[in-house]
């Protein structure tokens, strides 16, 4: 099928995936980019930023991105190791000697970056805890985006304190590895994480509104969490129960905290951006001599590195470098290819690339949950496969 065709067809079926969305209170707005072949073929703002104040999306609106920042941090990793700054497979002692988590019989184990970057460390998240009961909560380390405020150092001696879930790179467990892993690039650099983002990938893509603090030219949206008959805004802080698929954890929000002077820029979930900036980002990783890095990052990033054994965003997904990759898409049921790089944000993101198809789609909205894992981003999915089928 011809770009131009598809792009025709593309745009009515997001459209009317977008407006049922909204019409059934699913979400409150929204910003759709889908690029084809390296083309920005589709974008749209649907909704509101702030409904209570009829503020209409924008393209360019900015949202808290959550684990959208991942993949930025991760790739920021992989252009520091191409100078020979760190290397992947070095403990994460040789950059930051005080993180030396132990396991349950006492034992202290080698963390690599690699494992940092896959999730195979042995940390967990907060919010992973049931009921908001465990090791993690009392000793008040940081999801990253909550209300604690602390800098990165104190957290990482807190998360230090907490024994490992198993010994590195024998299971997985999405964590607050990618803070670790902020905390190492500051050690190498000795620059803030925010400096390192800015000189690494920011500035070099001309991501003019993305960073750990709110740009000069202010439009954050309102976030929302899920209710009914309708999503509310959500205040700071909000807690949100999850169900036994998430082990009844709670996540706890503060969408005021990157006005926070004292909180720590999380490598994991601190930024805030817009829809154009992120799909700059995801396009630089799919071409050789870009300006990030002579080699083509996406390639390292969605290699499978943790086996679909472990389900990490469901069966048939195994994980990469910043996101999941799939494996197996009959056992995903997904219309996606092999080697589709995926992961999202709690505030209400998703985004994935599929290499085969040459398919970038990134959905920010402003509405937690379901912008994340609710109908709304697999709707947007299956319209987008449908017509190229």
């Amino acid at each position: 099928m011809k770009v131009s065709r598809f792009s025709a067809n593309v745009g009515q079926a997001i459209n009317k995936v977008n407006q049922y969305a909204i019409d059934k209170k699913h979400i409150v707005g929204s910003v759709v980019m889908v690029a084809k072949e390296g083309q920005i073929i589709y974008q749209q703002a649907s909704g509101y930023a702030d409904k209570e104040q009829k503020s209409t999306m924008q393209v360019d609106s900015q949202f808290l991105l959550s684990s959208v920042t991942k993949p930025i941090v991760s790739a920021a990793a992989l252009c520091l190791a191409e100078k020979g700054l760190l290397k992947l497979d070095s403990p994460v002692t040789n950059y930051l000697p005080y993180f030396t988590p132990k396991l349950e019989n006492g034992q202290q184990p080698v963390i690599t970056l690699h494992h940092l970057l896959t999730h195979s460390a042995g940390l967990k998240y907060r919010f992973c805890e049931p009921h908001g009961e465990g090791i993690y909560n009392t000793l008040q380390i940081s999801d990253g985006f909550d209300q604690i405020a602390t800098d990165l150092d104190e957290n990482l001696h807190r998360l230090s304190k907490a024994p490992l879930l198993f010994a590195p790179g024998t299971n997985w467990c999405y964590s607050l590895a990618l803070d670790v892993l902020g905390g190492v690039l500051t050690a190498v650099t000795q620059q803030p994480l925010e400096e390192i983002i800015k000189t690494t990938i920011t500035i070099p893509l001309n991501m003019a509104n993305t960073g750990f603090t709110i740009p000069d030219n202010n439009q954050l949206v309102t976030h929302y969490y899920n209710a009914l008959p309708e999503p509310l805004p959500m205040p700071s802080p909000y807690f949100m129960q999850l169900d036994e698929s998430w082990n009844n954890g709670i996540v706890s929000y503060d969408p005021k905290r990157i006005f926070n002077p004292k909180a720590y820029h999380s490598g994991g979930a601190g930024m805030v951006g817009t829809a154009p900036d992120f799909m700059q980002f995801l396009l630089s990783l799919t071409s050789i001599n870009n300006d990030l890095s002579s080699n083509k990052l996406m390639d390292t990033m969605a290699k499978c590195y943790i086996s679909s054994e472990y389900g990490t965003k469901g069966p048939g997904w195994g994980f990469g470098y910043g996101g999941a990759v799939l494996d197996d898409p009959i056992l995903a049921q997904t219309p996606q290819s092999k080697g589709t790089i995926q992961w999202g944000g709690v505030y209400g993101h998703n985004w994935f690339y599929d290499p085969q198809q040459e398919l970038a789609v990134v959905i920010l909205t402003n509405t937690a949950i379901e912008g994340m894992l609710g109908r709304y981003p697999v709707k947007i999915r299956d319209a987008i496969y449908h017509c190229l089928a």
